[in-house]
């Protein structure tokens, strides 16, 4: 995912910030917890195209 494409993308919902997820192949927005797909390299910014996202629940090393 470009960098400069990634810098302007905001969650259309709330207008956050994404991180792109290599391992979904999507834009993860961790405010709503959803997940936009990237389908041909171009990123589905639709909230109908978005699918709800959980992070891996335990602990984390270092963080408390």
């Amino acid at each position: 995912m470009d960098h400069k494409l990634l810098d302007i993308l905001v969650c259309p919902i709330c207008k956050g910030r994404l991180q792109f997820n290599a391992e979904k192949n999507g834009l993860i927005c961790r405010a709503e917890k959803l997940i936009y797909p990237i389908e041909d390299g171009i990123p589905l910014m639709l909230e109908s195209q978005a699918q709800p996202f959980s992070e891996p629940t335990g602990n984390t090393p270092g963080v408390i």
